[in-house]
């Protein structure tokens, strides 16, 4: 792969020691272009960074440092996307602190693809892990791609529910970690890891080599929100690092989602306080697609529905549903149909004012 002169000044850039993101974004606003960064001269540096940050920039784009780097991006499946690129999680640039620049190893067309964030705790009881399947894998099977950050518990299950689901012909996971791309963390995950890199994308704001800091990992929980049209929070104790994720999902302007549980389970009361702050309760995904609303998630139900007759076929699903409560299991069965286009269709009749839904994932006819 040829690495062309800006990509190793975005890198230089990147890899500069003292320097954080703010001041790169600084230095970026008034001289342009790392290039043009590099070309500036020692008095016109200090002006935007501190002088021991102007003098490290002042001697150069070192190849040596960018060197491990490039060598990387020699794997097809190896990328790196800078706020410059096309490629770059358009919905990152309306956040506050957008990365520099992101290394990804996977599939780039997933950046920019209608997400949901689906987080929780590490220490997840069983029944949360279902729900985190289960409620990833029919979101999955609706279109979105689901991002969490490949820890133990919640989000891990969140990832392997969303690798099975069968939105767009293939279910789809971005898992954005709080190490280098060349590192695996927790290496529990490493056959997840290896999964998320061939169906869907790994992400990270850190450069190679770095180690599982423990601040690397609330720091990556802004990127997790800020690429999601929302945040679903499964299972969560009041300590959870999940709760930073939804915070953050409310300061940029998300939706926060949380599924009840137990009142006496230690896991649920981090979901019980965000549903006391404003979040939304949900008992299905069909809860939550509706919530995110229909022109948002148009272009990912319209693909499920390609090949159906939404008229004929979806006004047909009507005889299975009845006037009767039926569950989507149920009606998988009476139908024929999969669960990507029952919850299609099943949209489409609610919108219509055909059908309702009731707690506990349950659909009823109203005329």
């Amino acid at each position: 792969m040829k690495v062309d002169v800006s990509l190793e000044a975005w890198l230089a850039l990147s890899l500069t020691r003292g320097l954080g993101g703010e001041g790169a974004r600084r230095l970026l606003k008034e001289f342009g272009s790392p290039e043009a960064v590099f070309a500036a001269s020692v008095s016109s540096l200090k002006s935007v960074v501190k002088a021991d940050v102007a003098a490290e920039i002042s001697k150069g784009i070192d190849s040596d440092v960018i060197a491990p780097t490039l060598a990387w991006l020699q794997d097809i499946n190896n990328h790196i996307v800078t706020l410059a690129d096309s490629d770059y999680p358009q919905a990152l640039l309306n956040i506050t602190d957008p990365p520099l620049l992101l290394y990804v190893k996977g599939r780039l067309e997933l950046l920019n693809h209608p997400a949901l964030a689906v987080v929780g705790s590490r220490n997840a009881t069983p029944q949360g892990i279902g729900n985190a399947e289960a409620f990833a894998k029919s979101l999955s099977d609706a279109g979105l791609c689901i991002i969490s950050g490949m820890a133990h518990g919640i989000d891990a299950a969140a990832h392997r529910g969303a690798l099975r689901g069968q939105g767009n012909n293939q279910g789809s996971s971005i898992a954005v970690v709080g190490t280098g791309l060349d590192k695996i963390y927790p290496a529990a995950n490493r056959d997840l890891a290896h999964a998320l890199a061939q169906q869907g994308a790994l992400i990270s704001e850190f450069p190679l080599g770095t180690p599982p800091l423990p601040a690397n990992f609330p720091r990556r929980n802004r990127i997790i929100s800020g690429m999601s049209l929302g945040c679903l929070v499964v299972e969560a104790s009041l300590q959870s690092g999940s709760l930073i994720t939804a915070r953050l999902a409310l300061e940029q302007g998300r939706d926060v989602f949380a599924v009840p549980g137990s009142i006496h389970a230690p896991q649920s009361k981090g979901c019980h306080a965000l549903l006391k702050q404003g979040a939304k309760l949900v008992e299905t995904a069909q809860d939550i697609l509706e919530e995110l609303g229909a022109p948002l998630i148009a272009p990912a139900l319209n693909s499920l529905a390609q090949g159906l007759d939404i008229q004929d076929t979806g006004f047909a699903l009507l005889d299975h549903v009845g006037f009767d409560p039926v569950d989507l299991d149920t009606l998988r069965n009476r139908s024929g149909l999969t669960i990507a286009e029952l919850s299609a269709m099943l949209l489409t009749l609610e919108l219509s004012g055909h059908i309702n839904t009731i707690p506990g994932g349950l659909y009823q006819r109203i005329h």
